[in-house]
């Protein structure tokens, strides 16, 4: 059995980016996101594989400010359970949420590249 998470992207939230930046300027943002995003994941689970807490809630931190920053409410919330079980110092908790972070990642990217083909 795995787990599915249901995503979606905050359309209002990007609406307002490409208002704001225009459609050239806010698709550049939202690739350099995504990329930011899929390296942030996969370097949280190389920390938690070397146990580097500290680092660890870093990246998790910086996670938040960039799903939110494209209107990815889950990721960023995921990513705030992450830190919180670092901060509980909780180490299934961190386990289980980084293992959920990885899953609602994956899908947060693929929603968001799905939105780059529809018109906002």
């Amino acid at each position: 059995m795995r787990p599915t998470e249901q995503v979606c992207v905050d359309q209002e939230r990007l609406g307002t980016l490409y208002k704001q930046l225009g459609e050239a300027d806010a698709e550049d943002v939202v690739c350099r996101a995504m990329e930011e995003l899929a390296l942030r994941i996969s370097h949280c689970d190389r920390l938690y594989r070397t146990s580097d807490w500290l680092e660890l809630r870093k990246n998790s931190r910086s996670l938040i400010a960039i799903a939110e920053q494209v209107g990815l409410q889950k990721l960023a919330a995921v990513a705030t359970d992450v830190m919180q079980s670092i901060d509980q110092n909780d180490e299934v908790a961190i386990a289980a949420t980084l293992t959920r972070l990885v899953r609602v990642g994956e899908r947060s990217l693929t929603a968001i590249w799905d939105t780059q083909d529809m018109s906002i």
